[in-house]
């Protein structure tokens, strides 16, 4: 195999507790080779038998020398989110492979305006594009529409109340609104993204990542709107946490 699509020895060097059922996992790679905001890889595990499982993780931040992040949400059936939400600890090992993926990504050097739009866990990818921008020390404007079912669901909530000039966030809840917000919980509308994204004379990059229901409503909202479908660059995910 090419290297940059080799297995690579992963060791853990830090955690952090997103949610109740998710965590991001800062992992030293040595080699890596780098990656661009929206790149995902795929995660190895090894049992003592022989058994291996894997499946493939939407890396959570830019590339920093031979550091990657993950965020996890746990799956209780499945195989490989478990033991990284609930067992691995520093200094564990896993087997991680890439940077997967060349379309659903984001290169500082680009000059339009980018909205996007997360369902659940979708935000992982466009949290590293977030961060990617603000390491970049980009200009462009950005516009996050962030659905989830409640607040205690956020991912990377005290990072995104941070100010951060060019980047406005919005919340939409679909089962439990906080009482301070006038939208009431509902799922992904057309007004939604009239209101909190860029009209589409703007001529937006447009990133959606989440389940495939929420990806597939949200990008025709979208065109509906007026924007071109090729702007418009989806992600979506499955039950088991994969990419």
């Amino acid at each position: 195999m090419p290297p940059r699509l080799a297995w690579r020895a992963a060791e853990l060097a830090g955690i952090d507790n997103e949610t109740a059922t998710a965590r991001t996992l800062r992992f030293r790679v040595p080699g890596w080779p780098g990656h661009l905001a929206g790149q995902h890889v795929d995660v190895r595990l090894t049992a003592d038998d022989g058994y291996t499982a894997q499946r493939s993780y939407s890396l959570a931040a830019p590339a920093d020398g031979d550091l990657i992040e993950l965020t996890v949400e746990a799956f209780p059936d499945g195989e490989v989110s478990p033991y990284l939400t609930e067992v691995i600890e520093v200094g564990d090992q896993v087997e991680v492979r890439g940077p997967v993926g060349g379309w659903f990504v984001w290169r500082p050097e680009s000059k339009a305006p980018v909205l996007l739009v997360g369902g659940g866990s979708g935000i992982v990818p466009l949290m590293a594009m977030i961060r990617a921008r603000r390491q970049a020390g980009s200009r462009v404007p950005f516009r996050l529409v962030y659905s989830l079912r409640d607040q205690d669901r956020r991912y990377y909530a005290e990072e995104l109340r941070r100010p951060d000039p060019g980047l406005d966030v919005t919340y939409l809840y679909t089962r439990s609104a906080p009482p301070e917000t006038s939208r009431p919980a509902a799922r992904i509308m057309l007004d939604d993204l009239a209101e909190s994204g860029w009209p589409a004379t703007f001529e937006p990059d447009c990133y959606v990542c989440g389940p495939t229901g929420f990806v597939e409503a949200a990008a025709d909202l979208l065109v509906a709107l007026g924007h071109a479908p090729e702007r418009i660059r989806t992600e979506r995910f499955g039950p088991t946490g994969g990419s």
